[in-house]
């Protein structure tokens, strides 16, 4: 037995954990002299259970004395075991568990199962000896990391269970804690029932007021349904402020079917539902202000029920105590007990949320309507108003001169409306500086191609639309004003005024007309500058008369009706106006067509107009007829027919077109046949071939190379074959090269045209400047090639010699007109009088101002550009009077009637300018040869 206790002892910790669920038999039960003969009994076979006594560890000994440790030599005595004890997986768990604080961190269990085996053979070997035969094979147990991973997760999951345990300890507590409250709370209010009762005993005990008594005990007796109504609003507050958040949780678990081109397909309720909101939100414009409104009344009423829950007061003085605090978040600061002041500081914090967003709504609201502001997308309240659309070079001189036809009415308003951003035409317009004389310019942004657009400028309210061509491309900029008339006529009001349109290439003007209509007046920008040109370039100084005659800052067309000159004959109107000058006759009995320079005896009838060229249409009125006396002209005007050698420097697309005119036939459906309609420009064929003298030359300068040249020229409709009067002679170079200006004979030609180069058009000022350069070249060319003068030039006061007198003095040879893009650089020529020059874009801006504030002037503009009919010539003085003789502007009128004429203007022969309707009529002063007339004649 001695050697049997130390051997269980040391085997204690390693059994305890395995074999308690089957405790082998105490060694202290068995008698030492049976132990051999029943180990001889046993049969050899693997041992399902362990013999080894039960022992327990100190924590559970009746003994308080630890066991005694096994001496040294039982190790090494112990024979090596290869057999584990039998052990069902089933009950490991639970040993493991149990036999916790036994087990050695560092001691594997197949380890401990080898000592536990070693030590139950070295107790039980009284008999058995090494004749005992080996045990089957242990079983595999797990590895070391897979059992500390288990111990770790048991860990965890016990850690768990502690946390929940808390959890619900903490809300059983809390639960309990409310439920106190409200039995407290309960309790006080009973308490206080029975004080009323007493006092009411009390109360009528000392005889006081029957109908006080009767008061209190119907107070009393309000007092229970009155609890319950509290605490039904209280938690009618807490459920519906619940209530979004368990369907905000279950909403997502809730699918919905949708079918998209035969596949259905599920999406989630809440994907939808958030769909709608921002459908919702983007398509009313008032979805969120209302959707503030309903939180904000929620939020009220809410809190106004959970006051009432939660204080003495009625639901009336709840409600508004609950708008008070959403409106102020300091009000609650007088709120007494937890419930009151929980509730509102809950509204307040609600009230802060619905102040933030609203505060977010104005905030955009006034943010999108100030964007909306600069960036021109309000609409325009206006009616008589200007419209123009479109933005080029030639916005700023059109504006300067609708703002002085608008000076005399007290200034108008123009709106612009262009794809631009606002905020930089605006500050393009101010950077023009001119003076608008007291008319409004409005800018908008937008495309006249869109209607909703058209319409936020009241475009069906404008007494005139300006449609300006857009810089580039010729037929793509007529592409556009076409697109935009069509986008103009399908405006459903209708149009009150007329549309002016600005085109880019004659061949395209048939078009608009045809698509406009009779709402349509053209000015074909390259074609009014190209015949402008011409005629300049053979009456030196008709450049400037028509600068004067088309802007509205001197004198320009105006036809009005007179009733009081009915029944007389033209030659009476030509000296019945002191203040203008007649032009000509609007016939109305030919509907409306305005004839320029009539017969003399031509009666005005009912309903005629009078065409005059006036200050301002409120500067003049016919008077009574003074006395003139006509006299005779001193001699017969006879035409020079000799010929003429012009020099064109660059190249313009519309070349062909000064030089000859085409009959343009647009071929028409079958169904118009029968109308015999034929659309024709009404100019006749030829342009400067007609008012040539035979054997005239023109030669052509420019990069352009001889063979394209001529295949442009014949593309664009030239018939070279039919020029009567002309020589075309070509020349390739560049004409801001000395050495390529050298090689032509320049102090042999009579006119030079320099024209703004196709190449460079697109820029106003490189094109500008290649022009003065150019113009500079050949006059300084000229200047040394033709001998010198003494005599004084009369152009400038410049001294004798010098650079500038030299080309002064070549200038008065040959006649230079230079076409100018910006007017900064009219200045400079100016400045310098060494050419005539034609401002393009300035006179085509002109050109439709006038034609907006009057579309009739437009069939004067067009016959005084044609090659037929009248046109303005500048005559010597010596056709109409002699060396000093004194006449009035009157006499001189009726004298040019019999050459079939209508002098307009002069300039004297010490003047630099033109003098056009001058005033004074009747009084006499003396003329010089040297002066000239500028005339409204037939062309000869």
């Amino acid at each position: 037995m001695s050697h049997a206790d130390p051997d269980a002892s040391s085997s204690s910790s390693a059994s305890f954990g395995r074999d308690w669920f089957f405790p082998s038999p105490s060694p202290y039960c068995v008698h030492p002299s049976s132990s051999a003969a029943s180990a001889a009994k046993t049969p050899k076979y693997p041992r399902r259970f362990s013999t080894n006594p039960r022992s327990y560890s100190s924590s559970f000994s009746l003994d308080s004395k630890p066991p005694p440790k096994p001496p040294p030599h039982s190790f090494r005595s112990a024979p090596p075991v290869s057999s584990a004890p039998y052990r069902e997986a089933r009950y490991a768990g639970a040993r493991r568990r149990l036999g916790g604080p036994a087990l050695r961190p560092e001691t594997s269990p197949a380890g401990g199962e080898r000592k536990a085996a070693s030590s139950r053979d070295g107790g039980a070997g009284w008999g058995a000896g090494s004749d005992r035969k080996p045990e089957a094979p242990a079983e595999r147990v797990p590895s070391r990391g897979k059992g500390i991973g288990d111990l770790r997760g048991r860990l965890r999951l016990r850690l768990r269970w502690r946390m929940a345990f808390l959890v619900a300890i903490a809300l059983t507590a809390f639960s309990s804690v409310v439920h106190k409250n409200f039995s407290l709370r309960s309790q006080v209010e009973d308490l206080q029932g029975q004080i009323s009762q007493l006092r009411i005993t009390l109360q009528a005990c000392s005889l006081l007021d029957l109908a006080d008594v009767e008061g209190s005990i119907d107070d009393q007796n309000q007092d229970g349904p009155n609890k319950r109504l509290k605490n039904i609003a209280l938690i009618s507050s807490l459920s519906v402020l619940c209530l979004p958040i368990l369907l905000l949780k279950c909403i997502d678990k809730v699918p919905r079917s949708r079918s998209s081109d035969g596949i259905l397909e599920e999406v989630s309720l809440s994907k939808q539902l958030a769909y709608r909101l921002d459908v919702s939100f983007s398509v009313h414009p008032y979805a969120k202000p209302l959707a503030l409104l309903v939180a904000t009344l929620l939020l009220i009423c809410l809190g106004g029920l959970a006051l009432f829950g939660v204080t003495d007061d009625g639901i009336a003085d709840c409600l508004w105590l609950s708008w008070t605090y959403v409106a102020s978040a300091g009000n609650h600061a007088d709120s007494e007990g937890i419930g009151p002041r929980f509730v509102s500081v809950s509204i307040s914090f609600g009230g802060m949320l619905i102040f933030a967003m609203m505060l977010g709504l104005v905030s955009d609201a006034i943010s999108e309507k100030f964007d909306s502001l600069r960036k021109g997308r309000s609409e325009v309240v206006e009616q008589n108003h200007t419209l123009v659309l479109g933005w080029s070079d030639k916005l700023g001189s059109l504006l300067n001169q609708l703002a002085l036809a608008n000076e005399s009415l007290g200034g108008g308003t123009i709106v612009v409306m262009a794809e631009r951003d606002k905020e930089e035409m605006e500050l393009d317009i101010a950077k023009m500086e001119f003076d608008f004389k007291g008319t409004s310019v409005i800018c908008r942004s937008g495309s006249p191609l869109i209607l909703a657009d058209l319409k936020k400028v009241s475009v069906s309210k404008a007494r005139a639309i300006v449609v300006l061509a857009v810089d580039g491309n010729a037929d793509q900029s007529d592409a556009r004003a076409l697109r935009t008339v069509l986008s103009l006529t399908g405006v459903k009001e209708g149009l009150r005024g007329h549309i002016v349109v600005e085109l880019s290439d004659l061949d395209n003007e048939i078009l608009v007309k045809l698509v406009g209509g009779d709402l349509v007046e053209t000015v074909v920008a390259h074609d009014v500058i190209g015949r402008l040109m011409i005629q300049c370039a053979r009456q030196p100084g008709l450049a400037q008369i028509w600068e004067d005659i088309l802007g509205f800052e001197n004198c320009e067309f105006y036809i009005k009706r007179w009733p009081q000159l009915d029944g007389v004959q033209f030659e009476d109107v030509l000296i019945s106006f002191p203040d203008a000058i007649p032009c000509g006759i609007k016939v109305a009995s030919c509907g409306g067509k305005i004839i320029l320079n009539p017969d003399d005896s031509y009666v005005l009838q009912e309903g005629d107009e009078v065409l005059v060229i006036a200050e301002d249409d409120d500067t003049y009125a016919p008077a009574a007829l003074p006395m003139v006396w006509r006299g005779h002209v001193p001699k017969d005007f006879g035409i020079d027919q000799s010929s003429e050698k012009i020099l064109f420097c660059g190249w313009r697309r519309d070349m062909e077109d000064m030089i000859m005119e085409k009959i343009h036939i647009i071929p028409l459906p079958e169904s118009w046949l029968c109308h015999f309609v034929i659309f024709a420009s009404r100019v006749p064929n030829l342009v400067l071939d007609a008012s040539l003298a035979p054997e005239s030359e023109l030669w052509m300068f420019n990069e352009v190379p001889e063979k394209e040249r001529e295949k442009k020229l014949i593309d664009g409709g030239l018939d070279i074959n039919r020029l009567a009067n002309i020589k075309l002679e070509n020349r390739e170079g560049n004409a801001v090269i000395r050495r390529h200006l050298e090689s032509l004979p320049l102090e042999t030609f009579d006119s030079i045209l320099i024209l703004a180069d196709e190449s460079v058009e697109d820029s106003a000022i490189q094109a500008d400047s290649r022009s003065l350069a150019t113009l500079l070249l050949i006059r300084d060319i000229q200047a040394k090639r033709l001998p010198y003068s003494v005599a004084p030039s009369r152009r400038g006061n410049f001294s004798q010699g010098s650079w500038m007198g030299e080309m002064q003095q070549a200038s008065d040879k040959s006649v230079i007109i230079s076409e100018i893009l910006d007017p900064r650089t009219k200045n400079l020529l100016s400045m310098s009088k060494i050419s005539d020059y034609v401002l393009s874009n300035e006179l085509v801006s002109m050109a439709l101002a006038m034609v907006a504030e009057d579309r009739q002037i437009n069939d004067v503009l067009e016959e005084l550009f044609a090659e037929e009919g009248n046109e303005m010539h500048i005559r010597p003085a010596d056709l109409y009077l002699r060396e000093g003789e004194e006449l009035s502007f009157y006499e001189l009128l009726l004298r040019a009637r019999l050459r079939r004429e209508i002098i307009i203007g002069y300039r004297l022969a010490n003047a630099e300018k033109a003098v056009i309707n001058p005033p004074a009529k009747d009084e006499r002063q003396t003329w010089s040869v040297k002066d000239v007339f500028v005339v409204i004649a037939e062309k000869e």
